[in-house]
């Protein structure tokens, strides 16, 4: 058992931090301009779970953000709206880049985590995902591993919860990623996700909540001329554009605002989780 609270329903949950949690690479039905993602979807489960049938729900996450911008902008954002769940998952965007100090992050992170966990709320965490098999972006994983080990330490001081990302054997499935950059999620990969978090809460989940664990079948080998295509593909079409952003520092997420910047009604009938 992980630290956490004991509460298995909330009724304002609040999901603050970057992209993987504005929900990139998951379109909302209809609305392609428009991400949902694993935490729309669980607070869809926690709706559903909810004695009322709803909750209160806002996502503050902007793709792009550093933590300190995450602290920063979204943390007293959410701390003036007294919710008693709140998902903060940062520190990606920060360990890809060189020089980054895991142990500093940690620190920073920390500190919010205590704000929250004093001003009532269950603060959910969620580890980085092993990128050993990414090329390039697994020159991080040690920081991301450091930056891990850290995370459960803050969970077990402050009594939050984990999401384990790192040792979920069905999140290293490539199909599970993006091609286009790899570092988001598909719909199936935030659906998981989402049933995941809910399984870390303790949250039950209608029907078969447990799928999620199983990988997919073996994919069929790949012919090398197509793997080389989208090695050089995924090169030109992200690492390239990414680098030069750092270079002009500019970031994905400048002049955008939150999609869901405050807490709205969601109820588990009006707004079922495959429809978020």
């Amino acid at each position: 058992m992980q630290p956490g609270s004991d509460r298995r329903t909330w009724g304002r949950y609040i999901a603050l931090g970057d992209s993987f949690t504005e929900g990139l690479s998951d379109p909302a039905p209809g609305t392609p301009d428009v991400f949902r993602g694993w935490a729309d979807r669980l607070a869809g489960h926690l709706a559903a779970a909810a004695p009322s049938g709803s909750i209160e729900y806002a996502n503050l996450a902007i793709r792009g953000r550093l933590l300190p911008q995450v602290l920063a902008e979204q943390v007293p954002v959410a701390l003036a709206a007294q919710p008693d769940l709140v998902s903060l998952v940062a520190g990606g965007n920060d360990l890809l880049r060189p020089g980054a100090d895991p142990d500093r992050l940690a620190a920073d992170l920390e500190s919010a985590v205590v704000s929250l966990r004093e001003a009532g709320a269950d603060v959910l965490l969620a580890t980085g995902v092993d990128p050993r098999q990414t090329p390039i972006i697994r020159r991080t994983r040690g920081r991301v591993a450091v930056f891990n080990a850290h995370l459960w330490s803050i969970a077990a001081r402050q009594g939050a919860i984990v999401l384990d990302q790192w040792g979920a054997a069905w999140i290293q499935d490539a199909r599970m990623w993006d091609p286009g950059d790899r570092i988001h999620l598909t719909a199936e990969g935030h659906r998981r996700t989402a049933l995941a978090a809910a399984a870390a809460l303790g949250v039950p989940v209608a029907g078969d909540d447990t799928d999620w664990r199983t990988p997919l079948e073996p994919a069929p080998p790949r012919p090398a001329r197509e793997v080389v295509a989208q090695e050089l593909a995924w090169v030109r079409g992200f690492v390239v554009p990414w680098i030069g952003r750092r270079i002009r520092g500019e970031s994905s997420g400048d002049g955008r605002a939150a999609k869901r910047p405050q807490p709205e009604r969601l109820d588990a009938i009006l707004s079922p989780v495959t429809d978020l």
